[in-house]
């Protein structure tokens, strides 16, 4: 996990479990995408609550994930008006 610590002290991270943010503060978590098979069975990372494309096809929802968590560290982590 990337943790970016702006120069106003906010933190930013595309949030997992790697470790618990709880003692940083108050959390403010929000969604950046959305992971989903589409209707043929593959899956797509939709990165429009991002401002971002949509991803795919993949034939498995890991590869979805790592596109997205890719794009998001490219465009989105560390931007102030993400």
């Amino acid at each position: 996990m990337e943790l970016l610590i702006r120069a106003d002290g906010v933190g930013e991270c595309i949030y997992d479990e790697t470790f618990d943010l709880t003692p940083l503060g108050q959390l403010q978590i929000r969604r950046a995408s959305h992971v989903e098979p589409d209707d043929q069975s593959q899956w797509q990372a939709d990165l429009s609550p991002a401002g971002g494309p949509i991803l795919g096809p993949f034939a498995t929802r890991s590869a979805a994930l790592a596109a997205e968590i890719a794009w998001l560290e490219a465009n989105w982590l560390g931007r102030e008006s993400a």
